[in-house]
């Protein structure tokens, strides 16, 4: 759907997965999208440019890269990483992007949060990110924070797909346990409309997720949708805690308490953003590669 008044959009980390999914969605919906990235010379930078995006090297530790790759845009969606900095690195990005857009007077900042940041979990990487909306509320900047919860292609993570290619799913949760998920699209989509609609989103913070499933009902439709048997796996937290203390941190939390995104509330209210089922998301992947090594 061609948009009759485009806006042009800076998308932060648009060679990666959920800024790359932002950047996509705006070109699809006929924006102007200039890609801002460290890794200009890849190939999804590449793909991009192919969809007509203008790609910008910049680094979030450097607020004036920021602020230049800014210039002349209606809209800035930021998203932060706590992968190589830490908890604190990440803070400190969100901070130099609210600063960026606030100098260079930029309509409208778009932060990608978590969802339930703002409930005091007490996990390191959700934290860091209710750090940085603190900040954003209080610079001076037109905002609106978008909270996704917890993203369905995490099933074809690096770190998920050895494990499926053994015809089990595994997660250091319990079987039956529901998991609020969003879909990629879904929160690209929802940025979007966020972005598209300006005045009916500014100073909001709204949570996102497309289903709630648990990890049995995740490997029945695995297992039909790829034809091959898929077993659901609970695997232990201390494993889980020796290499990555954060993420069981967060899985702990998952299993005791949950996001609380309130979805049909949220779907009743945009329905705009054709919201996926799990179902209906798997039904769109490629599982030949379970096939193959089911026949191997």
């Amino acid at each position: 759907m061609k948009q009759q008044n485009p806006i042009k959009a800076l998308v932060i980390g648009a060679t990666g997965r959920q800024g790359g999914a932002v950047a996509r969605m705006l070109l699809e919906r006929g924006h102007k999208v200039r890609a801002f990235t460290r890794r200009e010379e890849s190939a999804d930078a590449n793909d991009l440019m192919r969809l007509g995006a203008e790609v910008v090297h910049g680094d979030l530790k450097d607020r004036l890269s920021i602020e230049r790759a800014a210039m002349g845009c209606d809209a800035i969606f930021a998203m932060c990483t706590p992968y190589e900095e830490g908890p604190a690195g990440e803070t400190q990005q969100g901070i130099n992007c609210a600063d960026a857009a606030k100098n260079v007077k930029c309509r409208h900042l778009v932060y990608s949060s978590v969802a339930n940041a703002d409930k005091q979990t007490g996990i390191p990487f959700f934290d860091s990110k209710y750090r940085v909306e603190q900040y954003i509320r209080n610079v001076g900047v037109p905002y609106t924070i978008v909270a996704p919860a917890y993203f369905m292609e995490n099933v074809l993570s690096p770190m998920a797909r050895p494990e499926l290619e053994q015809g089990r799913l595994s997660l250091p949760l319990s079987g039956d346990r529901g998991l609020q998920r969003v879909a990629l699209r879904d929160l690209a989509r929802f940025v979007a409309l966020v972005m598209e609609e300006r005045e009916r989103f500014l100073g909001m913070r709204i949570d996102v997720a497309s289903q709630e499933l648990t990890g049995f009902e995740e490997a029945r439709t695995l297992s039909r949708l790829s034809g091959r048997s898929i077993e659901y796996q609970r695997l232990p937290i201390e494993e889980l805690r020796k290499s990555h203390p954060d993420m069981a941190q967060m899985y702990e939390w998952f299993e005791r308490v949950g996001y609380s995104v309130d979805i049909g509330r949220l779907h009743s209210e945009y329905p705009e953003v054709d919201w996926h089922t799990f179902e209906r998301w798997a039904s769109a992947q490629d599982w030949a590669f379970l096939k193959k090594r089911a026949v191997a």
